[in-house]
């Protein structure tokens, strides 16, 4: 029996589709492990006790008691939880809305001098926290914020505000006119129209800009560690540091501390995954 080179060709083209599909899923398999086992292995560390985390290292644990992240939580890792939930929260929401609006301003509106304001507010991505650090100190403490809440949320929202505009604004840029001109044909303001229209066509690129705040304020080191030195207020990067200096040796506390502060963020990206993907690459991309 011949075969025909079309149905050779066909053969082929199936081979290879195969070959590259088996090739992606391994890799994707391959980087799953990768990401997921260090997690899988700190969390059953913390179930072990410090004598098998050396001795087994890679075995299940003897037993399933939560002695050590109860122990954990009550070492202060509850405070410094806390303390960073009210500060990421509270950056993260006013970070997207004052982005947001200004967005709003430099995609739809025909303001004056609009390129010189957008390239302003985008330099800002080029100030490096370090450099500021002196006079950011001086003006805490002068306005009375150091040591508060108040001075991580008031930072993490100034150096977050040029890149999350940038995000936000490339998505703004690529909807339609027309949803403006109709609205203001129809009596609509411009916060109606901010409002009820454009922000929730950008509901993909809100939530990709929330998710990428919240893990810069999660595990933001170097303004945690300057302007805050109480243990009720600081964050869980300082907070597991100080722990791990008073516990070092028990390393199964730590690593509980570290499940611990691990979880929050863990189950907030698989749960936003979907809109996460869809406005970074509607966004970045446009």
């Amino acid at each position: 029996m011949t075969v025909s080179p079309s149905s050779t060709q066909t053969d082929g083209d199936r081979f290879w589709n195969a070959l590259g599909k088996t090739f992606i899923l391994s890799f994707l398999v391959c980087l799953a492990i990768v990401v997921i086992y260090p997690l899988l292995w700190m969390a059953l560390s913390g179930f072990k006790s410090n004598a098998q985390i050396f001795n087994e290292p890679f075995a299940f644990p003897r037993s399933w008691g939560l002695e050590n992240y109860v122990a954990a939580w009550n070492q202060g890792v509850q405070s410094f939880l806390v303390s960073s939930l009210v500060v990421t929260s509270a950056s993260a929401a006013c970070t997207v809305f004052i982005s947001a609006w200004t967005a709003y301003g430099l995609s739809r509106s025909r303001m004056p001098g609009k390129p010189l304001v957008t390239a302003m507010i985008l330099g800002g991505m080029m100030l490096s926290p370090t450099v500021a650090l002196i006079p950011l100190v001086r003006m805490m403490q002068s306005f009375g914020l150091y040591n508060t809440h108040w001075a991580l949320i008031l930072l993490y929202t100034a150096f977050r505000i040029p890149f999350t505009t940038f995000l936000i604004r490339a998505y703004m840029l690529d909807l339609p006119s027309d949803l403006d001109e109709a609205a203001r044909m129809d009596g609509a303001s411009e916060g109606q129209i901010f409002w009820r229209i454009i922000l929730p066509l950008c509901a993909p690129i809100i939530v990709s800009s929330v998710i990428l705040h919240v893990l810069f304020a999660w595990n933001e080191y170097l303004f945690a560690m300057i302007f805050t030195s109480a243990q009720d207020v600081q964050t869980l990067p300082v907070g597991l540091t100080s722990l791990m200096a008073k516990h070092g040796t028990n390393y199964a506390q730590v690593f509980a501390a570290m499940t611990i502060s691990a979880m929050p963020i863990v189950l907030l990206f698989f749960a936003m995954q979907k809109y996460f993907i869809r406005g970074l690459t509607e966004g970045i991309g446009k």
